[in-house]
């Protein structure tokens, strides 16, 4: 008989499904044109398992068509039949973020925002220009401290992504902490997309509420970069935050 196994080699107990649930991604809430905004995919997911968690995105999730969810005693799945979209895990790791600003200072930072130049997704859900107000969240994040690589936007958000008490739903709250990090760093000659988001809500947004998003870039390397957003409520509390690592893509 030959030595024992190492943890290794041991062969890995399979995880038991304890849930399936399908959705849709509604064309409303593309970021590039043809699939969904990475941030809303991964709220969608991250509310199976609780609202805190960490979402690794492994291919462009398809618009108007039925995907799956399953959730195990390890993690959440999204699958377009046995494609991958996307996976995540419960995360309570603690999320450093900048601090608050005011909204006049948002409101400032917004005016300036490149988006404004130059967009390679015009109508993305949440900082596409090309959205109409009630439609598209229209997060401007703008420079508030270029030398820092701060940025800054404010955003109210309506009574469509709300539930039944009045508070924002958890996959709209990622959905605002996805882009305004991806305008903390120059931009790219090539597009960049959200390749993993880790998000914590600290306590509920209301709809109506004036909040602002703070965001800055924490690491560059290659074509990977760091970057991390604070939303901040209309008393300047911090009321949810994300680490998110975008990726620019090959030319």
């Amino acid at each position: 008989m030959g030595p024992p196994a190492s943890p290794e080699q041991q062969p890995r107990e399979r995880a038991i499904v304890t849930s399936v649930s399908t959705f849709s991604i509604a064309r409303r809430f593309c970021g590039p044109p043809d699939s969904g905004n990475g941030g809303y995919v991964a709220g969608t997911l991250a509310a199976a398992l609780g609202g805190n968690a960490k979402v690794r995105l492994h291919a462009p999730p398809p618009l108007e068509r039925e995907l799956r969810i399953e959730c195990d005693d390890r993690e959440a799945k999204l699958l377009d039949d046995d494609q991958l979209l996307a996976s995540g895990v419960a995360d309570l790791d603690p999320i450093e973020v900048p601090p608050a600003l005011s909204a006049e200072a948002a409101e400032r930072a917004a005016a300036r925002s490149r988006v404004f130049e130059e967009h390679v997704f015009p109508t993305c859900f949440v900082c596409g220009p090309d959205r109409a107000e009630g439609d598209g969240l229209r997060i401007f994040a703008g420079p508030h401290d270029p030398q820092a690589r701060i940025v800054a936007a404010p955003w109210t958000p309506d009574a469509s992504l709300c539930d039944g008490s009045g508070r924002v739903r958890t996959e709209f709250l990622w959905a605002a902490l996805d882009c305004p990090g991806a305008f903390s760093f120059p931009q790219p000659p090539t597009p960049v997309l959200l390749g993993e988001l880790a998000v914590q809500v600290d306590a509920p947004v209301a709809g109506g509420e004036t909040c602002v998003l703070v965001a800055h870039e924490v690491e560059h390397r290659g074509r990977k970069h760091r970057t991390a957003t604070g939303l901040y409520g209309q008393s300047g509390e911090l009321r949810a935050r994300s680490l998110a690592t975008w990726i620019e893509l090959s030319a």
